[in-house]
């Protein structure tokens, strides 16, 4: 008996700590989404029973939003995976300069999200001087203004090139365990390439894609930085996700209590989403 208990009292403190780190915020949360508390009227907070959370679904910009975050989560995990398990395949085999050839495939994923926008905004999508601006001119096509006309896919761009890498590395690594011999014999018994990548190649790489899914779906969830350095969640909500329009309610329009029900909305979206994308994944792997 001490034996068990030793452990866990061993692991009490860390454990405690971890969750006072999580209940201690949470907690704030929903009080904050239950009384009246804006910044520029400090003084007492009036409960407000769901009023927070009526003002925020009812918001013009919420359900913009919320599509907004779907289609930036399934467009760029559809993107990094497609793109990803190519690339993989593309520099599985031996090749000269191989090495340098990963190295610069996982190195955008070292970039922070902030140098990240800037660098698309300024150096690639800048109408004026932007690589893509001369590479329009160059075929006698006007220019995009890409933060402009297509906010969101700007958006979209941006964070697939970022996290591409990852679910490149993940791909270049689980191919490394594919068994050779069986590619080799299906090879022999008249198989073509394109046979064996989805009868071999893709089921063996299902449940690294369900890892990279995964991850990518919990960070991308939050995207912030390359929205507000780039569109501001414009022109209108065009580029708004949801978590640039709980920024909006706490920093723009000094709203706590709506802020923070925006904020515990956000994590119910959350779970919703990766029970589905859990169970479909589950389905999948069995």
């Amino acid at each position: 008996m001490n034996n068990r208990l030793l452990p866990r009292a061993l692991m009490a403190p860390a454990i405690g700590t971890l969750f006072l780190w999580m209940i201690v915020p949470l907690a704030m949360t929903i009080y904050f989404s239950l009384v009246n508390y804006n910044l520029m009227q400090p003084g007492e907070h009036v409960f407000a029973k769901l009023d927070n959370y009526e003002y925020f679904i009812t918001d013009p910009d919420f359900w913009p939003a919320v599509w907004n975050t779907l289609l930036l989560i399934g467009s760029v995990i559809g993107i990094t995976v497609i793109l990803g398990v190519l690339l993989a395949l593309l520099v599985n085999d031996p090749f000269p300069g191989q090495g340098i050839v990963r190295v610069l495939l996982i190195s955008p994923f070292f970039v922070m999200p902030a140098v990240n926008a800037l660098l698309w905004k300024h150096m690639m999508m800048n109408p004026n001087y932007g690589v893509l601006a001369d590479v329009w001119r160059r075929f006698g096509l006007t220019p995009i203004d890409w933060l402009t006309d297509w906010p969101l896919l700007s958006v979209i761009i941006m964070v697939a090139w970022q996290w591409l890498p990852f679910a490149c590395l993940i791909f270049i690594t689980s191919l490394q365990s594919l068994d050779r011999e069986q590619m080799e014999a299906a090879r022999m018994d008249g198989s073509n390439a394109v046979q064996r990548f989805f009868y071999l190649t893709v089921p063996h790489l299902a449940r690294p894609m369900a890892v990279v899914i995964m991850i990518e779906m919990i960070f991308l969830l939050s995207i912030f930085a390359e929205i507000f350095i780039t569109t501001s969640g414009g022109p209108g909500n065009a580029s708004t996700n949801m978590t640039f329009l709980i920024y909006k309610q706490s920093l723009m329009n000094f709203d706590v209590g709506v802020a923070s029900a925006g904020a515990l909305f956000a994590v119910v979206f959350a779970n919703i989403v990766s029970f589905f994308l859990v169970r479909m994944i589950g389905k999948n792997l069995d």
